[in-house]
């Protein structure tokens, strides 16, 4: 099992203060998901920023921002309608793609952003979709998107693994599962979790002004361990919460705000 190394890699030592950058319009937008592509293709940026508001039951309006600005007041560029609609708030972007969990399935689904097309789908075996194993906030947050310095992954459960949080290595292309681990980490006990060079974070509350970053566990080592880095949900009721390798920041979805993290890893 080779040892994931990066430049920068290291443990996750301190979360800022949640910086806003936009509140949504409407009640759809409670919960949602919001992101930029960490390795953009043409013609999308750095800067491009997507959005999909994930309150109701056929979710399939992905907003599309081409500059920062735009996004922060509002004016989306282009709306994409997504052939089948999503479920939860675990969707990502990442190589010019979309990556997310059709509805009410466990099935995941590559929509290529340019061509508005759906290049690949592959049945996630065993995971629990629509309720059984969602992160501690609800919202069918049973199979979450995560994309960090060493690729694509998915964060779920299955009945095998009772409820621990199993931990799968996606390849981008055929959304093939490439290596999996199972923790010792109940998905039903923790508000969200996200990757950072090849660690998974896990998040106390959702719902705590002062939650925590709790458990890291190391694909490089198979073993977990108990943190306690601090973790301001500063609405009370973060849905989503993701890393982006490129930004070095966490995005995150707390009560309508769109807001971002500041974070430092220690020296390896």
């Amino acid at each position: 099992m080779p040892v994931f190394t990066s430049p920068g890699c290291g443990e996750l030592v301190w979360v800022g203060e949640p910086l806003t950058l936009r509140r949504a319009e409407t009640i759809t937008g409670k919960y949602g998901v919001w992101m930029r592509d960490p390795k953009p293709v043409p013609p999308h940026t750095r800067e491009t920023t997507w959005r999909i508001d994930t309150v109701g039951t056929d979710i399939r309006q992905v907003f599309e921002y081409d500059r920062a600005a735009q996004f922060l007041r509002g004016y989306p560029s282009k709306v994409h309608v997504l052939p089948r609609p999503l479920e939860g708030t675990g969707a990502v972007v990442y190589r010019g793609s979309l990556y997310f969990q059709g509805a009410e399935s466990r099935t995941l689904v590559r929509y290529e952003l340019a061509t508005e097309a759906v290049k690949a789908e592959q049945e996630l075996p065993g995971a629990g979709y629509h309720g059984q194993f969602p992160y501690s906030w609800g919202g069918y947050t049973d199979i979450d998107l995560a994309v960090d310095e060493t690729g694509l992954w998915v964060i779920y459960s299955t009945q095998e693994a009772k409820g621990a949080i199993v931990l799968s290595k996606l390849n981008p292309e055929s959304l093939a599962r490439e290596q999996s681990w199972e923790t010792n980490i109940r998905k039903q006990s923790v508000a969200n979790a996200f990757l950072i060079c090849g660690r998974l974070y896990t998040i106390s509350s959702y719902s705590s002004p002062d939650a925590t970053v709790n458990f890291a566990y190391d694909t490089a080592t198979g073993r977990s361990k108990a943190l306690s880095v601090p973790f301001k949900n500063r609405y009370k009721y973060s849905s989503m919460v993701d890393y982006n390798p490129r930004e070095k920041k966490l995005f995150a979805w707390d009560n309508f705000n769109m807001v971002t993290y500041d974070v430092r890893l220690s020296k390896m």
